[in-house]
């Protein structure tokens, strides 16, 4: 990817759109610091906040709001000032901006949802999902009793990976494992994929671009492209539209400061 030392004002890659989702500020397991690194050096002329960008069940729970969440915020504002024009668009941990709807603050509009026309003039309604999530509707209990679960695989995950790196053993995903072994989470995963093509048919748009469940994928469901962002917390994922109109999912390594192929990252119904 070129040299370590690219400053804030020239990043390496320029895109016409960059989508981020389920970034988790104030929750222990967002890696703000790797999305931090990642806008470094990317930027993009129009910004999508896809959801779950600030986590407020967990800051309800234990507050917790290290330096790099809050220079991540301030990277977000200055790009906004520079002229990158950033929608916002809450999810249902950051459901307390939903009050917000319509409003403009620091340089970025906040909507319940938008359409996004692509270069070839393609419409791609942009929502985060959690409306769909029958759990997190229905059941909200158990969503938050599912969210600790997951934080819990989380800290197990960094657990067992700091031995794998001490042996130089590559990353492994406990979630990953569990969710891909469990029959009802992908069929989950495909219910979620299904609903939303179906909520971009309504819109008469040709695609959807959604996070919430963290599993980042560009697949055709039923004659629509549908498009998950992923997330910052275990896959770190971002997607970009490039000025040639086609889409991209990057994974932003650790070390390598590069793009990595995209995992096959845990779903998360939270």
């Amino acid at each position: 990817m070129g040299s370590y030392d690219v400053s804030d004002e020239s990043p390496e890659r320029r895109f016409r759109t960059l989508f981020i989702s389920d970034v988790h500020l104030g929750a222990r397991g967002s890696q703000a610091d790797l999305l931090l690194d990642f806008l470094r050096y990317h930027d993009a002329d129009t910004i999508y906040l896809v959801g779950d960008i600030v986590d407020g069940w967990a800051l309800k729970s234990s507050w917790h709001w290290p330096q790099s969440h809050n220079d991540l915020v301030q990277k977000l504002l200055r790009k906004a000032r520079k002229g990158a024009k950033v929608i916002y668009i809450p999810g249902n941990h950051d459901e307390f901006l939903r009050n917000y709807y319509g409003t403009h603050f620091g340089g970025i509009d906040v909507v319940e949802n938008t359409v996004h026309t692509g270069v070839d003039g393609k419409r791609y309604l942009v929502i985060h999902g959690d409306i769909f999530d029958l759990v997190v509707q229905n059941a909200r209990w158990l969503a938050h009793l599912g969210d600790k679960a997951y934080d819990f695989a989380i800290q197990m995950n960094r657990f067992v990976n700091f031995f794998r790196r001490m042996f130089k053993v590559p990353y492994w995903s406990l979630s990953q494992w569990a969710k891909q072994k469990v029959k009802n989470a992908v069929n989950y995963i495909g219910a979620f994929e299904q609903a939303l093509a179906a909520e971009a048919r309504r819109h008469d748009a040709d695609g959807v671009i959604c996070g919430h469940i963290h599993y980042a994928v560009i697949r055709d469901e039923a004659g629509i492209r549908y498009i998950n962002c992923g997330d910052w917390v275990e896959s770190c994922t971002a997607l970009v539209e490039h000025d040639d109109g086609h889409f991209e999912i990057i994974t932003w390594a650790d070390q390598a400061r590069k793009p990595a192929q995209v995992p096959q990252v845990a779903a998360r119904a939270a």
